[in-house]
């Protein structure tokens, strides 16, 4: 079955920079589009980033110039490097293939000084 398991959460100060992986497996990743979306307190999920089958990105308003969608298909693993984090950065992080309407269990980064 499709499993995606995210790691590289955690507390950074305002300014630092996090990266987040999300291994995949149970289906062939290489064909399907990735996606970084995060959930805080209160607020509205958000889709963070995208990153199609050959590479093309796109960015929420909110996070571009600063964070960077990559993928490594042999590795079938996707990763989210966030850099100059904002306190309004922290939530919980997750990735997905929503065409398989799959997530991850989400880590949590959060931002605070």
């Amino acid at each position: 079955q499709v499993q995606l398991v995210e790691s590289g959460g955690g507390w950074v100060r305002p300014g630092g920079s996090l990266i987040l992986s999300c291994a995949a497996s149970g289906f062939i990743f290489s064909n399907y589009v990735m996606r970084w979306y995060r959930h805080a307190p209160g607020k509205e999920r958000e889709l963070v980033a995208t990153i199609g089958t050959v590479g093309a990105t796109n960015y929420a308003d909110s996070v571009k110039g600063r964070f960077t969608i990559s993928r490594d298909n042999a590795k079938n693993t996707v990763y989210l490097q966030m850099n100059s984090l904002k306190p309004e950065d922290s939530a919980v992080y997750y990735c997905a293939v929503t065409r398989l309407n799959s997530w991850g269990q989400g880590t949590q980064v959060t931002v605070s000084s």
